[in-house]
C-alpha cells in the first residue's frame, strides 16, 4: 500500500498503529495477522508490518467517533481539530457509500 511521507513515518517511528483506508475490495481481504508492505509514495522505501486487527465502519465519522485518533496518526496537539473531514481529501462520498471504511492495525516487523 502506498502512503505519503508523513504517514510513512509515524507508521516506522511507531507513533501511528492503526491506519485508515476505504474499505474497498482490496481492504476487505486483509486479514488478522497478514503481512502488509507500505511504500512511501515520495522515496519508495518500504515497510513490512503486521495486521493485528481490523475495525470497520459505515464512515469515517463512525471510525473517528470510535477509534483512539492517537493511535491514528494524530498527535496530541493536533486532537482537537481532528475531524472525519480529513479523509474526504483522499476518498468522495460515494466511495464511502459504497464501501464503507476501515482501521488496520498494524506493527512493524
Amino acid at each position: 500500500m502506498s502512503l505519503v511521507p508523513f504517514a510513512f513515518e509515524k507508521i516506522a517511528n511507531g507513533t501511528k498503529t492503526i491506519e485508515l483506508r476505504l474499505n474497498d475490495p482490496k481492504r476487505q481481504v486483509i486479514a488478522v495477522g497478514d503481512h502488509i508492505v507500505f511504500r512511501n509514495t515520495e522515496t519508495d522505501e518500504r515497510l513490512e508490518v503486521v495486521v493485528h486487527m481490523r475495525y470497520e465502519f459505515a464512515t469515517f465519522e463512525e471510525l473517528y467517533a470510535t477509534l483512539p485518533l492517537s493511535k491514528c496518526g494524530y498527535a496530541e496537539n493536533e486532537l482537537s481539530t481532528a475531524a472525519p473531514s480529513d479523509m474526504y481529501a483522499y476518498y468522495a462520498d460515494e466511495q464511502i457509500s459504497r464501501y464503507g471504511v476501515v482501521g488496520i492495525e498494524v506493527s512493524c516487523l
